[in-house]
């Protein structure tokens, strides 16, 4: 996926007025004319790569700047700001967020600081899940450096040993000392894994299918070998809570784990080639459906992108258990209701069946969005209490051609099922749900399996 032409004017405004320069001096310091240089400062002409380099060497400008959005989740982490329940009577719609945005960058960023230290209408540190997620949206769930370094490590073990999941335990006991060992479900009762560090065992239960165990696997190896720079992240997430950060450190290790199993390149290579057939993909690379499903909203790498889904699963009762937005930019109501019409509910009665449906759906926004859907069960593990839930993939519709599960399905508007938000807030006549019902925000607190 291209990325879009660089506007960069209020950045290259600050950098004139720290020089002090006027608009005629900076021209002809970078050998344009004062017009063309008024219509870059205003956004009405990109920054061309020979200008960007001009103002690099001339300025010691730093190009990094020009991306400060980035550190907010961007034009979506701004846009689902302003989704909150409290600018619904203002009616602001993606547009406009992106004219704020592109006019008023560090404006913009510090609306997101002040919003994100209040959150959303809660007392101080009251919502820990929240307020991790926050995190992982401003990071679009992709965090670079941790995929280069866990597909390094992928492509070293592969080409060392052969296939990489096999080669996972002796990893780590080669290098960190440590075996595993499975264990009978009675003498971890309520756990799927446990790290005793006196017997230097990384211990799991017999009741975790393959491929969970191998997910542990790869979870200790990249929490052991990347610990540096997962706690860089986390303390630069400047989370308000103990809680908070062991919530966004756990999503950073799963993180790791689903990187070293899904190697970037050889996945996303994997995805273009079957059209992103999880069933294939699964064999693949011998992971769970979730497991693939999870890494699919984390190809986010410049350059190198792959498709933007969201992420959620729903328990059996129809709640929200989680949410990932990824990089599709998705609204989705975390207090909003259930929706019977949506396709999850029903993939309950045909459970390991992949289900697809076209839906529109869009809170805070103008007019809702026309999204693609994927649903299919999976079931718990049978320790934790773990039950059956269904798991949900989203893309926006105008992506869906390239999938596998879209052929002969209509991609046509008119054709999606609408799915309202609560009727005390939606007043749509043809919504099709039922009842307000309060859903949990998410990230969900750590899951083991």
């Amino acid at each position: 996926m291209a990325d879009t032409n660089l506007l960069a004017g209020p950045a290259l405004r600050r950098l004139r007025k720290r020089e002090s320069l006027t608009q005629a001096a900076m021209a002809a310091a970078l050998g344009i004319s004062p017009s063309y240089l008024n219509l870059i400062e205003r956004n009405q002409r990109p920054l061309s790569a020979r200008v960007l380099v001009q103002v690099i060497e001339r300025f010691d400008f730093d190009p990094r700047s020009l991306r400060e959005d980035e550190a907010i989740g961007g034009l979506d982490g701004l846009v689902r700001r302003m989704a909150d329940k409290r600018f619904a009577d203002l009616a602001i719609d993606r547009e406009e967020v992106q004219e704020f945005l592109a006019a008023a960058p560090q404006v913009a960023a510090a609306f997101a600081r002040l919003y994100d230290q209040a959150g959303s209408g809660r007392a101080e540190g009251e919502d820990a899940a929240a307020a991790a997620r926050r995190a992982v949206e401003r990071w679009q769930n992709h965090f670079a450096d941790l995929d280069h370094a866990a597909e390094d490590l992928a492509d070293e073990l592969r080409l060392a040993r052969g296939e990489i999941s096999a080669a996972l335990g002796e990893r780590l006991r080669e290098k960190h000392r440590m075996t595993v060992r499975i264990l009978p479900a009675e003498v971890m009762p309520g756990l799927v894994h446990r790290l005793d560090l006196h017997a230097r065992q990384l211990q799991l239960s017999e009741m975790l299918p393959g491929a969970a165990r191998r997910f542990q696997i790869a979870r200790q190896v990249g929490a052991l070998e990347m610990r540096e720079a997962i706690e860089t992240l986390v303390a630069g997430a400047n989370l308000a809570s103990a809680e908070a950060e062991e919530i966004f450190r756990a999503h950073i290790t799963d993180y790791l784990a689903g990187a070293l199993l899904l190697p970037y390149r050889r996945f996303l290579r994997a995805c273009e080639q079957t059209g992103y057939d999880l069933a294939v993909l699964q064999r693949r690379f011998a992971v769970s459906f979730d497991q693939a499903a999870q890494r699919l909203t984390t190809l986010g790498r410049v350059g190198e992108r792959g498709l933007p889904f969201f992420m959620a699963t729903i328990d059996r009762a129809g709640r929200l258990e989680t949410f990932n937005a990824g990089g599709s930019g998705a609204l989705y109501p975390l207090e909003g209701a259930r929706w019977p019409a949506w396709i999850p509910y029903a993939a309950f009665e045909r459970p390991g069946t992949v289900l697809t449906q076209a839906v529109t759906f869009g809170e805070g926004e103008a007019a809702p969005r026309h999204w693609f859907t994927i649903t299919r069960t999976v079931d718990g593990d049978g320790v934790m209490c773990a039950a059956r839930r269904a798991v949900v993939l989203g893309l926006e519709a105008r992506f869906a051609g390239e999938l596998a599960y879209a052929r002969g399905v209509s991609l046509d508007p008119a054709d999606a099922v609408p799915l309202g938000v609560p009727c005390g807030r939606c007043g749509r006549a043809e919504c099709l749900t039922p009842a307000p019902a309060r859903m949990a925000s998410s990230l969900p607190r750590p899951r083991r399996a």
